[in-house]
């Protein structure tokens, strides 16, 4: 007999940086956050700025911040 539903969790697919990292933003990215920053909270700044240090770009690190910080 086929089991439908299972009680199982799916492995969450873990993102990888686009570019490699460093030691600070490029001169785009300090503007688009200064722009982004009006819209959302310190915590959430902060958390995108350290992503993008890491190497990841600004849709990730968006995206990233905003399932585990929030708006």
């Amino acid at each position: 007999m086929k089991q439908y539903h299972t009680t199982e969790k799916k492995p969450i697919k873990k993102e990888k940086p686009l570019n490699k990292p460093k030691k600070e933003l490029s001169k785009m990215q300090k503007d688009y956050m200064k722009e982004h920053s009006k819209k959302h909270t310190p915590e959430h700044n902060k958390e995108m700025r350290r992503l993008m240090k890491l190497g990841y770009c600004i849709e990730q690190s968006h995206r990233l911040t905003v399932k585990s910080i929030g708006k």
